[in-house]
């Protein structure tokens, strides 16, 4: 890809320690961790080279940005961008969560719930819609930054970093996504989190891909922590020498090479400390031991194999190599490159199938959790792009928007409980790989 945006929200500030609304009033400061995570981040990141910078002018984002880039070494400017200011909640500022809970119970329970309803009042009187005013920012700073960043124009790939705030970074996610305002609360971003997306210009516009988001490995630390309600933690089977060729495999069962093994042991020791009661898997060889070998370091964890979870029927497809695939079904394989919901495999599934009976597995095991049950689900590429896509908001035509990676961790949490609204936690960790960047196999599904 051309362009990569990679997003980080600011270091832990001294209103985040103190549980106080910032808004975009400039009154709280990068703490002492928050300097250490920024640093942390711009160490991670050294093996990219940037092409430009951003930051919002408030200084807890600032100043994030300043100790990353003089971490990461290699001598960059951020420039200020007053777009990434933080959304304005000017008559809470200041005020403790509790507080504005007492102060404007209706408006907290609308931001909370549906903050794309919230609408607040200025000291000079002027009504206003916050969330709703911080998608037009998103929109114009994405807007921007591809023109200034233009894929079409690029030589060669363009890496450019971004730091602001958790809520406009949530709205600049959106906006790249095309989602409502009404799927904000879909998302978390930690502080100094990493969220990398790809960009390129193809047949119907700019082309968009999430390759992580909110990864904080880095920080040395693993998954974010949970809040109330069940989670689920999805993984993509480790490699297989059919990935490394780039050949599709489909249903056929092929088992994990000695990389994969490798990456499910990676699993294995990043997961070892999360909690789990359950755990589930595709019934094919790859997924299945993937999970088994995390499921080492949790011994009497129940494993459920279904056949919910198989891998798209590429049929006639199966074993091929994209090249021979070109030859035979030139037209369809450029159909499944563009337009994926359009496509029935010759002999196989249609991605709309795939989508029907992953998501129905995957709402089964989320409505049979408890409140303090957190299930391990192991699966392919594309269901895992199926369920992900579903919980963003996205269509079966979308599948290409996700990435990924051979032994990529996801995090899916459930606060109003299974059947509730999901919050995707974090999407494609790889850290645990070996760095930010997924750098796993890119082969066939």
């Amino acid at each position: 890809m051309p362009l990569r945006l990679v997003l980080v929200r600011h270091g832990l500030s001294s209103f985040n320690l103190d549980h106080r609304i910032q808004g975009r009033d400039d009154l709280s400061s990068l703490t002492e961790a928050g300097q250490e995570q920024a640093r942390a981040t711009g160490e991670a990141l050294r093996d990219l080279r940037l092409g430009a910078a951003y930051t919002s002018p408030l200084r807890r984002a600032r100043a994030t940005a300043l100790a990353l880039l003089a971490a990461h070494g290699q001598g960059l400017a951020p420039s200020d961008d007053d777009d990434l200011m933080e959304i304005d909640l000017e008559p809470w500022s200041g005020l403790r969560r509790s507080e504005v809970a007492s102060v404007d119970p209706e408006g907290e329970r609308l931001w909370r719930l549906s903050p794309e309803l919230l609408e607040l009042e200025r000291s000079d009187g002027r009504r206003f819609r916050p969330l709703i005013d911080l998608m037009a920012q998103a929109g114009r700073i994405r807007d921007r930054l591809v023109s200034l960043h233009s894929p079409a124009l690029a030589e060669g790939e363009t890496t450019v970093l971004v730091v602001a705030h958790n809520a406009i970074l949530r709205a600049l996610v959106l906006q790249l996504l095309g989602l409502p305002a009404s799927h904000f609360r879909r998302l978390r971003l930690d502080n100094a989190s990493v969220s990398v997306f790809n960009l390129s210009t193809g047949p119907a516009g700019l082309e968009v891909q999430i390759e992580s988001l909110n990864g904080t490995t880095h920080l040395g630390q693993g998954l974010p922590k949970p809040g109330t309600g069940p989670r689920m933690v999805l993984v993509r089977h480790g490699e297989t020498d059919w990935n490394r060729q780039g050949r599709f495999q489909g249903q056929i069962d092929i088992p994990l090479n000695e990389n994969g093994r490798r990456q499910a042991a990676a699993a294995e020791t990043f997961l070892a400390q999360v909690p789990l009661q359950r755990a589930y898997t595709s019934a094919m060889a790859r997924p299945r031991q993937t999970a088994e070998t995390i499921l080492r370091s949790h011994p009497g964890v129940p494993l459920t194999s279904t056949t919910g979870l198989l891998e798209i029927g590429h049929g006639l497809w199966e074993g091929r190599l994209e090249a021979e695939i070109a030859e035979g079904w030139p037209q369809l394989l450029a159909d499944w490159k563009r337009a994926p919901e359009t496509v029935q495999m010759p002999e196989g599934e249609t991605i709309q199938e795939v989508w029907e009976r992953s998501l129905a597995t995957w709402s089964r095991i989320a409505c049979s959790l408890d409140a303090a049950e957190t299930a391990l689900v192991v699966a392919h590429d594309a269901v895992n792009k199926t369920i992900l896509c579903a919980l963003l908001g996205l269509t079966p035509g979308q599948i290409w928007a996700i990435k990924q990676g051979n032994g990529g961790v996801s995090v899916i949490d459930y606060p109003e409980g299974g059947g509730g609204l999901p919050v995707l936690t974090c999407l494609n960790l790889t850290g645990h790989l070996g760095g930010v960047i997924d750098r796993t196999a890119a082969g066939a599904l």
